[in-house]
Order: C-alpha cells, then sequence, then structure tokens
C-alpha cells in the first residue's frame, strides 16, 4: 500500500529533488513551500510519476498551514509521517547585526515550523502506532561560522527538537538527516554574502565548490530516500548522506 507523506520546502534544491526520488519510490505527497507558482510545478511533476500529489503554499511555521498539510494528507489516505527540509539562511551579518525581522524568519521556517507539523501529525501517527519524522539538520549546529549564527541557532535548535521527540514518542520514527554540503540556491547566497561576516563565509563557501565538495541535490535526496527502509536504525539519532 502506498504511503503519504508531508514535505516542505519541496519548490527547489533539495526538496524538489527529494519530491522527485520519494513519487518514484512509491510515495504519495502533500508537497509545502512559501511560493505557490513553483510549488505547483512540481506537483505536477509528480503526478506525472504516477503518484498523488496535494499542495498547501505558506509558511510550515504558520499553525493553519502545518495544521492543512496534516488535512491533506490524512484525505489522501495512509498518512505516515512527514520530511521537513523548509529552512532560510539569510547570510551575511553578524548575529548581532541581523534585523529581527529575519532573524525570527529563520526561526520560523526551521524550528517553529518543524514544532508545528510534530503538533499536528503526532497525534495522527501515534493514533496508528506508527509513523515517520525526518527533520534535515545541518553540520552548521555545531559550528560558530561567522555570518551564519541564526541558522545555527535554528538548526542546533531543530536537531534537539527531533531527539527530544524521538524520547518522548519512540512509536514514530523520528531522525535528523545531513545531507552533506550540497549547490543550492542557500550556497550561492553564503558565496555572494554581504554584511560583517561576509568575507569568512565567501572564503569557505567558494572554497566548497573551488574543491568539487559540493553535491547535487539529487545525490542529497537519493540518499535520503535509500535511507528510509531502514530509518529505525537511526532513531533520535544523526544520519548522513554517507549513511546511504
Amino acid at each position: 500500500m502506498r504511503k503519504t507523506l508531508v514535505l516542505t520546502g519541496a519548490s527547489r534544491g533539495i526538496g524538489k529533488a527529494l519530491a522527485l526520488e520519494l513519487a518514484k519510490a512509491g510515495y504519495d505527497l502533500v508537497l509545502n513551500a512559501r511560493r505557490e507558482a513553483p510549488l505547483k510545478a512540481v506537483a505536477e511533476e509528480v503526478r506525472a510519476l504516477g503518484a498523488k500529489a496535494e499542495w498547501v503554499a505558506g509558511s510550515a511555521g504558520k499553525a493553519e498551514v502545518a495544521e492543512a498539510l496534516v488535512a491533506k494528507a490524512l484525505e489522501l489516505g495512509n498518512f505516515a509521517g512527514f520530511i521537513h527540509n523548509a529552512g532560510v539562511l539569510h547570510p551575511g551579518p553578524f548575529l548581532f547585526e541581523l534585523a529581527e525581522s529575519l532573524f525570527l524568519e529563520v526561526l520560523e521556517a526551521n524550528l517553529i515550523a518543524g514544532y508545528q507539523l510534530a503538533r499536528f501529525a503526532y497525534p495522527h501517527l501515534l493514533q496508528r502506532g506508527e509513523g515517520l519524522a525526518v527533520y534535515l539538520g545541518s553540520g552548521a549546529a555545531e559550528t560558530n561560522l561567522p555570518g551564519i549564527g541564526a541558522y545555527a541557532v535554528a538548526k542546533a535548535a531543530e536537531e534537539h527538537l527531533a531527539k527530544q521527540l524521538a524520547a518522548e514518542a519512540p512509536e514514530v520514527t523520528c531522525f535528523v538527516y545531513r545531507p552533506g554540503v550540497v549547490e543550492t540556491d542557500m550556497q550561492k547566497a553564503a558565496r555572494e554574502a554581504q554584511g560583517g561576516g561576509a568575507p569568512v563565509l565567501q572564503r569557505v563557501f567558494r572554497g566548497y565548490r573551488e574543491e568539487g565538495r559540493l553535491l547535487t541535490p539529487e545525490e542529497a535526496a537519493r540518499a535520503l530516500v535509500r535511507l528510509l527502509p531502514r530509518a529505525r536504525a537511526f532513531h533520535g539519532k544523526i544520519a548522513t548522506w554517507r549513511d546511504a
């Protein structure tokens, strides 16, 4: 029987690649991103692969959006969980230079959305007695690289959120997936960053490209999809693309 997953950040980058790989692997999807037009386009690509696809545009950090995502997944049937891929970086400024609105946007996209998804999904998954919750993490959670302070704070909290959920509701398989250094719009933004942390960011992120260390979104997505059949082995832990 096909399973239905909610996937955030699905309109581009790793999220779009994940949507297509999950469809190929036999999952039906409820897709989310903030921009409607590219989200609808990805939904059509998913349907062309033979999977069912619905979508809800908006920030999953808003309760009404997260609730609508879960509701649509329940309508599709066999709701099995979610993959929280959405994220915002806002690279460049030192943490104390970053505007409050941008700091809160980073927290909402990465951390608050992860909480809202769990808040609305977990009651249904626990009723089933099983489920899946995957949070895309980052090595930034363990570093203090100037210029991405808000993102690092948000990712550290998001990874802790996943581990907390794993401890509180062991019936639902919950883990963090770190996709590695992937060529995305975030990478480009960091390479072109402005602000107090920009010199360091530009050197580090341009170095990734010059050294040939960047994975494609497709490589990162395929690795996660390959991990899903043995997801239970990573419950409460951090998995990386290398584990696939």
